[in-house]
């Protein structure tokens, strides 16, 4: 019995979340609500994830099977005495025994180009984290510079996780062409992620503003919380290659639900080299997605 745990903001999108990472609909399934979420003070002090279990329903899928089973035994007797006669044959044709294994080898061909095939799709996963995980180094607290992009980008999370009543430590960070990265640790329960990084996402567009507020070069900010940027990273790439199989296995176009310019730009990278599959994105923001097509 397959059971799937799934958390977000509400029930309703923790439901489609665990339909989605099981690839099937929600009459298949037993829903059961483990924690209910909720909002809390503007919808970010206090706030609780929503957590259900999905069981997918077997119960129905045994009784086919046995049916099936006892069909086949019927067939079996009819099938020896064909098969008593190919044995008094092959005696005699050794000359056409000998040609039928040399035939073999060419239906094994076949189904080896299949795994060839699904080994290329996780050789794709790595090319999102090699693009968007440059080399980046850690700036010792006494060596940081208060006027530095990384200082000013510090003291600013500094100050308003403090109004935001977080306690969090708080580490920085640049790569090769000074772009600053922001580490915060100590949110464990999420409170500085929100749903789908939604919050965490503004922390970083805010962060952006101060550090780049009258200079006259832009500096790009990145932000992150108890690995959630990687942990998410991962998840798109696990749910871009399920649904480019669905598309391939039904030949429909397949749609994901919206999602912001970094987390589509993740969708398109994981599915670069599927030649199976195209994708595009559909729509206006913040309602716009990637469409998964089927190349016919």
């Amino acid at each position: 019995m397959k059971q799937y745990e799934a958390s977000a903001r509400t029930v309703e999108e923790a439901i489609e979340l665990g339909l989605q990472e099981l690839g099937v609909s929600i009459g298949d399934v037993d829903v059961r609500v483990v924690e209910e979420g909720s909002k809390g003070l503007f919808g970010l002090f206090g706030s609780r994830m929503a957590k259900v279990c999905l069981t997918v329903k077997a119960s129905e899928e045994d009784p086919l099977g046995n049916l099936l089973e006892e069909k086949k035994p019927a067939k079996k007797p009819a099938e020896k005495p064909a098969e008593k006669k190919e044995a008094v044959k092959k005696p005699a044709e050794k000359k056409e025994a000998a040609k039928k294994p040399a035939a073999k080898p060419e239906k094994k061909e076949k189904p080896a180009e299949k795994p060839a095939a699904e080994k290329a799709e996780p050789a794709e996963n790595p090319e999102p984290r090699t693009l968007e995980k440059p080399e980046v180094t850690m700036i010792a607290a006494e060596n940081l510079d208060p006027e530095s992009p990384a200082g000013i980008a510090k003291a600013f999370l500094a100050e308003l996780t403090k109004l935001m009543g977080v306690d969090v430590t708080i580490d920085m960070g640049t790569d090769a062409e000074g772009n600053v990265y922001g580490f915060i640790n100590g949110d464990t329960l999420g409170i500085l992620i929100g749903r789908r990084g939604e919050t965490l996402d503004a922390l970083q567009y805010l962060t952006s503003l101060k550090v780049n507020r009258g200079r006259d070069s832009y500096t790009r900010v990145t932000l992150d919380t108890e690995n959630y940027r990687a942990k998410r990273e991962d998840t798109l790439i696990r749910l871009a290659n399920r649904m480019a199989n669905r598309a391939l296995r039904t030949g429909r176009k397949v749609s994901l639900e919206p999602m912001n310019p970094y987390e589509r730009r993740i969708i398109h990278f994981a599915l670069q080299q599927n030649e199976g599959v195209t994708t595009h994105s559909e729509g206006d923001e913040p309602n716009r997605h990637v469409v998964i097509t089927h190349k016919k």
